[in-house]
């Protein structure tokens, strides 16, 4: 291929909020978002919080001549919500599930039903391969004292493993969805830093939309605006993330947010605004050689704030699960007492039961109940302890290779930029 040639690709990136018979208008937004894509014709369409596959399979219908094919990630009880449209063949996809994803007793906020996780498809763009990814991290319901953090911190560090690990041989790199962190998050920071990809938003030269690029605007109908907090305008936790290789550079020509309202509407595509960004790709020679102890320094930081958090998060699940193994215990106890007093009448031949009999097996159910809800919280929080153990040893490991590799880097010696980022 001459090294001169370039495509454009158009992404597109939505959380449609489509709780079916809890979302606003759910149907008819359907209907107004497959309107538009049809006449906007993106290349690429990446799609959040599609929870039906009733909605999915209408939208696929809708969308068959222009983006012929599509695919939908299930997982979860009721789905991760992930799709994909595209006008480019798909050759193969994959899904990985975060391994933390809330509780499932805060049914109110409903993450853990959702099967949180990251899609991929492979698709070939004008000769090249191209490797996107959609993906939906956990909601932040309270930035004062979120107590789902350090699982966000982990999804995020699953989420740029998983990049890193699938997109060797990848030509070029795209990930958009809602990630449910500020752009200067930790978890953010860490996603882009280590893996080398770039904000649309921050590299675009022309850009439409809301100012500061926030996409959970106050001005839309359907988001209560005590839930933005201290950030009266808005907030930005949507994304369009990419990164070339030594042999494709990418460029973000332009890129569109919308403001809430739509024309000829009475209501907006969902509660999130839309993102649309417009990439160019341009094969290349590379010749480019920079530091990459800089480099190296800043993801080692990143690390070991990401590990203090896990940590953080290591604490409050040993201790809650504590909690519940006394809990249990103190119930087994209970549970025992119960039946050594149940014993007594046959043990001692013509005693009677000295408790009334209903009060006695209302005690005897609530300390059964109390037994098993303990041990299932003590199930759950030991996988979930091992789980946080697990992505805290995977970053003490690269922490450690980081520092091998700062010790291995004279200051004055020159590397290759596309070499910084870990294997």
């Amino acid at each position: 291929m001459d090294p001169t040639d370039s495509d454009i690709v158009r992404v597109f990136s939505l959380n449609c909020w489509g709780i079916r018979y809890m979302s606003k208008h759910c149907q008819q937004r359907y209907v107004m978002i497959g309107e538009m894509l049809s006449i906007e014709k993106h290349d690429i369409v990446l799609l959040q919080e599609v929870w039906s596959e009733k909605d999915f399979l209408f939208l696929k219908n809708k969308l068959s001549y222009t983006h012929p094919h599509s695919h939908y990630f299930k997982s979860g009880v009721i789905g991760s919500g992930l799709a994909v449209f595209t006008k480019y063949r798909i050759h193969d996809t994959f899904l990985y599930r975060y391994s933390l994803n809330g509780y499932p007793y805060m049914a109110h906020h409903g993450d853990w039903f959702g099967g949180k996780a990251v899609g991929m498809v492979i698709l070939t763009i004008g000769g090249r391969t191209a490797h996107v990814y959609v993906t939906h991290l956990h909601a932040e319901y309270c930035r004062e004292k979120d107590s789902y953090l350090p699982h966000r911190v982990v999804q995020a560090w699953e989420l740029q493993q998983f990049i890193r690990h699938t997109s060797a041989g990848a030509d070029l790199v795209i990930v958009g969805g809602d990630l449910n962190m500020h752009p200067q998050d930790l978890g953010n920071r860490l996603l882009r830093s280590y893996t080398a990809l770039k904000d649309s938003y921050l590299e675009t030269t022309l850009y439409a939309g809301c100012e500061d690029g926030v996409t959970l605007i106050a001005n839309n109908p359907f988001i209560n605006k005590k839930e933005l907090g201290p950030f009266k305008t808005g907030i930005r936790i949507d994304y369009i993330l990419f990164k070339g290789s030594s042999k494709i550079d990418i460029h973000c020509d332009a890129m569109s947010v919308t403001k809430g309202s739509v024309p000829n509407h009475p209501f907006p595509y969902s509660d999130h605004e839309a993102l649309t960004s417009t990439l160019r790709l341009k094969s290349h020679q590379p010749d480019e050689n920079l530091h990459c102890t800089d480099f190296l320094r800043t993801s080692q930081d990143k690390h070991n704030e990401a590990r203090t958090e896990v940590k953080v998060g290591l604490h409050c699940t040993e201790r809650m699960r504590y909690t519940a193994a006394r809990t249990g215990v103190m119930g087994l106890a209970l549970l025992l007492l119960q039946l050594a007093i149940a014993a007594v009448p046959w043990l001692a031949l013509g005693a009677e039961q000295p408790f009334p009999k209903t009060s006695f097996y209302l005690l005897a159910l609530l300390c059964f109940a109390i037994l098993l809800t303990t041990s299932l919280l003590y199930v759950f929080y030991t996988i979930e302890l091992k789980c946080l153990q697990g992505a805290e040893d995977q970053m003490r490991l690269c922490v450690g290779h980081l520092q091998e590799r700062l010790r291995g880097f004279p200051l004055a010696q020159p590397h290759n930029v596309l070499q910084c980022p870990l294997p």
